[in-house]
């Protein structure tokens, strides 16, 4: 996949253990492989992204496989679909679902996160495939280079994700649902608050191919509870009691709920 240079949008050319565009702007390959292409001007904090905490709760956590029917689900739905890469998976995390889909498809595969830590992971397992660590706002990839690009429980940018995608190109969008996680939500917070959610949004740019809901059970014990919890958003929303409540949780059966949306450029 083309790298252009986050600073000047300029192409960028692999030269040793570096890239460097024609305007000698210049990023170092990290010794676990990845390439750190967020500049200071887009960091909206000194370290934005998950944690390396969260980053190895969730890896303990989708080792086990528990949420291996939403890999299925997007390795199947790609090969119905005559999907075909270079795959980018923008908000790739540790890299779990697009390192099983870009094998599945034989594909080149890029991901690409906010978070150093996630794709320091990423890169320190999944060896073949290229990780950035980068903004969803200003993807750091030429024009109509991704033939796939998937944005999974992540941001959706949909004028940048038009801009990489090639005209036939696919993108895939996982959602959760209203009622994802309601056994771990009822555990966290003194009531249930119901929330109306679009699942299947509108994008410009884009026209809906089909949606695919995917919901299922899994059961998780000991410390698995506590990383399921630290992969989600509401880890930043927990208070004292929930905290207390989940500590004291020793086994948990629940149900995730999310929906696949299909989009091809107009």
């Amino acid at each position: 996949m083309e790298l252009i240079c986050p600073i000047c949008g300029c192409s960028l050319s692999r030269v040793d253990r570096e890239y460097r565009c024609e305007n000698r702007h210049s990023f170092d390959i990290a010794r676990q492989g990845y390439v750190n292409l967020l500049t200071v001007q887009q960091k909206k904090s000194l370290h934005p992204g998950d944690t390396r905490e969260q980053v190895l709760s969730r890896r303990a956590f989708l080792d086990e496989n528990y949420y291996e029917p939403i890999a299925r689900t997007l390795c199947d739905t790609a090969k119905e679909l005559g999907a075909s890469g270079p795959i980018l998976d923008v908000g790739c995390g540790e890299g779990y679902y697009s390192s099983r889909l870009a094998s599945a498809l034989e594909a080149e595969l890029t991901g690409l996160d906010i978070s150093k830590e996630a794709v320091r992971c990423a890169a320190g397992r999944y060896k073949e495939a290229l990780w950035l660590c980068g903004t969803a706002a200003h993807l750091p990839v030429a024009d109509r280079s991704a033939g796939l690009l998937t944005s999974l429980f992540a941001l959706t940018m949909a004028a940048e994700f038009r801009r990489v995608l090639t005209d036939d190109g696919l993108y895939f969008q996982v959602l959760a649902a209203e009622d994802h996680l309601l056994g771990l939500k009822s555990i966290i917070y003194p009531e249930l608050l119901h929330k109306e959610k679009d699942t299947v949004p509108e994008l410009p740019g884009f026209r809906l191919v089909k949606s695919v809901p995917i919901r299922f059970e899994f059961t998780v014990e000991g410390e698995q509870v506590r990383n399921l919890l630290s992969m989600t958003p509401h880890v930043y929303r927990i208070g004292k009691e929930g905290a207390q409540r989940l500590a004291a949780t020793e086994k948990l059966t629940d149900t995730a709920s999310c929906v696949l949306n299909v989009y091809r450029p107009t």
